[in-house]
């Protein structure tokens, strides 16, 4: 009986392929789909900061403790979501809880960071682009000046192309009651030295200016007059041919740390309530009370 003959059957095409090389092939993931992943990963962590920052503020805001309820409601969130942030937060010594309490506060770490910003906090060199866009914009001289032991002083002074001839200048100090720059520092300021410096310069005056004040109350009229505008102005009174318009810088504590002024010849300077000269003061004067911490009205 003759063995039986070899076959001579060709493998089929199927037959020949790796089937470790076919499985990886299909297990292997799609470079689109990757690439389509990572903008929405980002994106997604992207809104997850800005919540987490908002939930910060929000804490800040309530004067930096509230309890849960109190805070999401604040932010208009879920207290269930506020309170996975809140996790995250301390995790990074931003938020710390008070065991008795239950109550949740700024931790050490935004402590540093609030510490960091007052630093920077300078009305100084706040205001030198609030003095440039006012000279632009309005073509007027202005100044920034800082209560001093004699009086307001002129610290900073910045002047248009074509600038109005005044005797003041970087280290003049102003008039209590005369001045717009005076009497926004007599509005805010509600201390004995500063009302004892008004009494001794009214003394002095000559009856003219003394009879543009309230009989008899020159000072307290004075000072609510200011505080009912929110700024002071004044025309002729302190320079014959010059009107200025002044208010007040707040820093963080609230307390006036600065009064910004814009002057120009009386011809041209509109000191009305409704005129663009006292809208832009008041304006720019709350942006730099806002960027000195000021949380007050008008400052957000």
């Amino acid at each position: 009986m003759s063995p039986p003959k070899p076959s001579t059957r060709t493998p089929t095409k199927a037959s020949t392929k790796s089937p470790n090389k076919a499985t990886t092939k299909a297990s292997a993931p799609d470079p689109d789909e990757e690439s389509a992943a990572r903008p929405r990963e980002r994106r997604q962590r992207v809104q997850a900061a800005e919540t987490g920052m908002v939930v910060l503020k929000g804490l800040a805001r309530l004067g930096g403790r509230a309890s849960l309820t109190a805070l999401a409601a604040h932010v208009d969130e879920s207290p269930a979501k506020v309170h996975r942030y809140l996790m995250s937060l301390i995790a990074e010594g931003l938020v710390d809880q008070e065991v008795a309490t239950q109550q949740y506060h700024l931790g050490l770490e935004a402590l540093m960071v609030g510490v960091a910003a007052m630093r920077q906090a300078d009305p100084l060199r706040i205001s030198e682009p609030v003095l440039i866009r006012l000279r632009e914009s309005l073509a007027v001289t202005c100044f920034i000046a800082v209560m001093g032991n004699k009086g307001p002083t002129i610290v900073r002074f910045e002047e248009p192309a074509l600038p109005v001839t005044v005797n003041v200048r970087v280290g003049s100090v102003l008039s209590m009651l005369w001045s717009a720059t005076g009497r926004a520092f007599l509005g805010a300021l509600d201390e004995a030295p500063i009302q004892q410096m008004a009494l001794a310069e009214l003394a002095e005056s000559p009856d003219d200016l003394r009879a543009l004040l309230d009989r008899d109350d020159p000072i307290g009229g004075l000072r609510r007059q200011v505080r009912a505008a929110g700024c002071a102005t004044v025309k002729d009174t302190n320079l014959r041919g010059i009107s200025a318009v002044s208010a007040p810088l707040y820093d963080h504590t609230g307390r006036p740390c600065a009064v910004l002024t814009a002057l120009g010849a009386t011809g041209g300077f509109d000191v009305s309530a409704n005129g663009k000269i006292v809208a832009a003061v008041k304006k720019e004067a709350a942006a730099a009370s806002a960027a000195l911490g000021y949380v007050g009205e008008g400052s957000q």
